[in-house]
């Protein structure tokens, strides 16, 4: 019943903001400034049947997704070891700074005198990731319980049992919160990056090509199927993560 509550509250507080959406495009009258949601989505059910939109849609799916991946396995890898290390710890602190500090346009720009326009979304969606779950890991980390390690080493349980024991029901909370950002991030910033780099066959290039055109009723459209692809990625990845716990930890470790 709650949920149900929930539900409705949503799809009303939506419907209100479409609301506004659609008297300010007839306030404006001028489609080129501001589209009404009603164009918006004749523009995108225009769209679905084009080979060339479903292209686009797995390219730029592919490369941010893979940048996610990445950054998501070197985060895990340098966080043990900087909780391992006191040295990685000093050496990585000012590296992670430096890429949260620095604005995404600015690691665009420099990324375009390195790599390829294509290859210019993994490595910047790379890049936004490896903070934020780096810093969700050593969260993680620094929260297990020190009395269940302390029995860990007294009883000498090994490795295994740890890691299952111990380390995931600690690490897994965090670390699961913080692919719930990074997903959003990855998304925003590897959109951006192929606006400014434009790989032939990319959404950031349909995205330009909407805005020098003035086809604002793309620009809505296609903004709203990056919206879309964000939102879904994330709840899949976050229902596969919950399913892997689950089969690892047992019940318990479907609560993190």
């Amino acid at each position: 019943m709650k949920q149900n509550k929930q539900f409705f509250r949503r799809l009303l507080a939506v419907a209100f903001w479409l609301a506004v959406w659609q008297a300010a495009a007839m306030a404006i009258g001028q489609e080129v400034f501001l589209v009404s949601p009603v164009q918006a989505l004749r523009t995108l059910v225009q769209l679905l049947p084009r080979a060339d939109f479903w292209q686009r849609v797995g390219f730029s799916s592919g490369r941010i997704l893979l940048g996610f991946v990445l950054g998501a396995v070197v985060s895990v890898v340098l966080a043990v070891c900087a909780a391992r290390w006191s040295a990685a710890d000093a050496l990585l602190a000012p590296v992670m700074q430096l890429v949260k500090a620095t604005p995404v346009a600015s690691f665009i720009i420099l990324a375009l005198v390195w790599v390829r326009g294509s290859a210019l979304s993994v490595l910047i969606s790379f890049l936004m990731v490896l903070p934020v779950l780096y810093g969700a890991v050593r969260t993680g980390i620094a929260g297990a319980d020190v009395q269940l390690l302390e029995m860990a080493a007294v009883f000498r349980l090994p490795p295994g049992r740890r890691l299952r024991s111990i380390w995931l029901p600690a690490v897994l909370p965090a670390f699961r919160q913080g692919c719930s950002v990074a997903l959003g991030i990855c998304w925003k910033s590897g959109v951006a990056a192929e606006v400014i780099g434009l790989p032939n066959g990319s959404i950031g290039d349909a995205l330009y090509r909407a805005k020098i055109t003035l086809s604002t009723g793309e620009l809505f459209a296609w903004t709203f199927v990056i919206i879309l692809l964000s939102a879904g990625f994330e709840k899949l990845f976050l229902l596969a993560l919950d399913k892997a716990v689950g089969a690892v930890l047992g019940e318990e470790g479907t609560k993190c």
